[in-house]
């Protein structure tokens, strides 16, 4: 077969085998994984290599400020906070529910809930509160894996909050393929649609749109 110049379609097959080669989870992570796959909203988890991915973004980037909008039963949080140093922080934005207290659980198990500030609330009114108490420019990486509608309004907030050669992250931006629709009902596509959109144009960042999960944007702030 001839080398292809473009990403891959993954099978099952070609998926299983890409997890079995590279995906690092441990015990802890998987227990959670499987925890929350038995819930009704279980969607709204990233894939394993996903959070492996958002691990090593932290260590890459020496990030020791952390802000994540979008926390559900807290894999990516975890992830992330076990890649942070000892002195390294991670602010996590949800609304209140019952999924919230596997979250710490989970985080205390693996001793890395003091690293971890769980502030439940409407995201845009804790990022408000952030830029209030004078935060602009001291978060090193932000992940979003919120409520679709108002990713362009986090764009605008999480680049205030960001370092300049931070690292802003967006999860679902190819939206299972919901993104090619034309005249779209949804608001969370055409939410989605506009992000990507706006995203290609803006000289604030640099991008790269990966065909990871269900697509992940990362735009460093220049």
């Amino acid at each position: 077969m001839p080398v292809t110049a473009r990403t891959l379609n993954l099978d099952d097959a070609l998926y299983h085998y890409l997890l079995d080669v590279s995906l690092r989870e441990t015990p802890l992570l998987r227990r959670l994984r499987d925890e929350t796959q038995a819930m009704p909203t279980a969607r709204w988890q990233v894939a394993p290599e996903q959070g492996q991915f958002l691990a090593l973004l932290v260590k890459l980037t020496g990030a020791r400020r952390v802000l994540e909008v979008g926390t559900f039963t807290g894999y990516s949080a975890l992830c992330m906070a076990q890649a942070l140093p000892e002195d390294g922080s991670l602010i996590c934005c949800d609304i209140p529910g019952d999924y919230n207290a596997t979250a710490l659980r989970y985080w205390q198990e693996a001793g890395v809930g003091q690293r971890i500030e769980l502030r439940l609330a409407p995201a845009l009114d804790t990022l408000a509160s952030l830029e209030r108490a004078g935060q602009l420019g001291c978060f090193d990486l932000i992940f979003i894996d919120a409520d679709k509608a108002n990713y362009p309004a986090y764009l605008e907030v999480a680049l205030g909050l960001l370092r300049v050669g931070g690292l802003l992250v967006f999860d679902n931006t190819l939206w299972s393929g919901r993104v090619l629709e034309t005249d779209s009902l949804s608001e969370d596509t055409r939410a989605i649609q506009a992000l990507n959109r706006a995203l290609k144009d803006d000289s604030r960042i640099d991008l790269s749109l990966l065909p990871l999960g269900d697509g992940l944007t990362l735009c460093r702030k220049r």
